[in-house]
């Protein structure tokens, strides 16, 4: 199952709705850690990886880091292949991929990590925060039906880690800096 929403509030009472107590959430986009305190109060015996790069992320979240022991924090960047490859080899199984990239901005790029991270870790359900994915759904029209049941799409193989590809360094002039 993937939902996609863009108010904040749908987003979380959704998630609150669908975790449970033993869940693997991994969370890119965790920002200052509204959402994140939500998810481990919410899943006592799972554990919860939470991803951003913001400067403004990395106090907060060590904090909340501190106070759950099923949160773990990685300040980095969700577009890098390296922090994937991380992620993935902490993890065997992920319940619950949850995307919040800024919510309403770059649509473009929030699919891509999207289909990337839950290519690799086939989480049974995603939920995505971002109005431009939901105007563009709502939007289109189709003579096609393709389906997945589960948070990750199945039409698209199984094809694990993808090898580092040229394009991640579009994604962002930041990248080519490293």
């Amino acid at each position: 199952m993937i939902k996609i929403s863009y108010d904040i509030n749908i987003y979380r009472k959704q998630l609150e709705n669908l975790l449970k107590e033993e869940d693997i959430v991994v969370e890119l986009g965790c920002h200052i850690g509204n959402t994140s305190k939500l998810i481990a109060k919410k899943i006592k015996n799972g554990k919860l990886i939470a991803l951003d790069n913001s400067p403004e992320a990395i106090a907060k979240m060590n904090n909340l880091s501190q106070k759950y022991n099923n949160l773990e924090f990685i300040n980095g960047d969700v577009r890098l292949y390296d922090i994937l490859e991380e992620v993935a080899k902490k993890i065997e199984t992920c319940d619950i991929l949850s995307v919040d990239l800024g919510g309403g901005y770059h649509p473009d790029t929030v699919f891509k990590v999207y289909f990337i991270w839950a290519s690799v870790l086939k989480p049974k359900i995603t939920l995505i925060r971002n109005r431009g994915l939901i105007d563009f759904i709502k939007t289109s029209q189709t003579e096609e039906s393709f389906e997945s049941s589960e948070g990750w799409l199945e039409s698209c193989g199984s094809e694990g880690i993808p090898p580092q590809i040229k394009e991640f360094k579009l994604w962002s002039s930041k990248l080519n800096e490293k």
